[in-house]
């Protein structure tokens, strides 16, 4: 599920396990909002008392289109 904080008529939305960057635009453009800002964060896992990357997580701010 995304996630959602409105601030001003923001939104956040998060590209879910399995979606495309691609797909995540048109969820955003059918809600009716513009993304204006991408945020992409490394996930990370410990393995054997080190942190390794296991993936990334992709959130954009959006507000609401004219």
């Amino acid at each position: 599920m995304a996630k959602k904080k409105k601030e001003n008529g923001k939104k956040r939305f998060e590209v879910e396990e399995g979606e495309t960057i691609d797909q995540c635009l048109a969820r955003i453009s059918e809600e009716g909002y513009m993304p204006i800002r991408r945020n992409e964060e490394p996930v990370f896992q410990e393995k054997d008392g080190e942190m390794e990357p296991t993936g990334r997580r992709i959130v954009f701010e959006a507000k609401k289109s004219q």
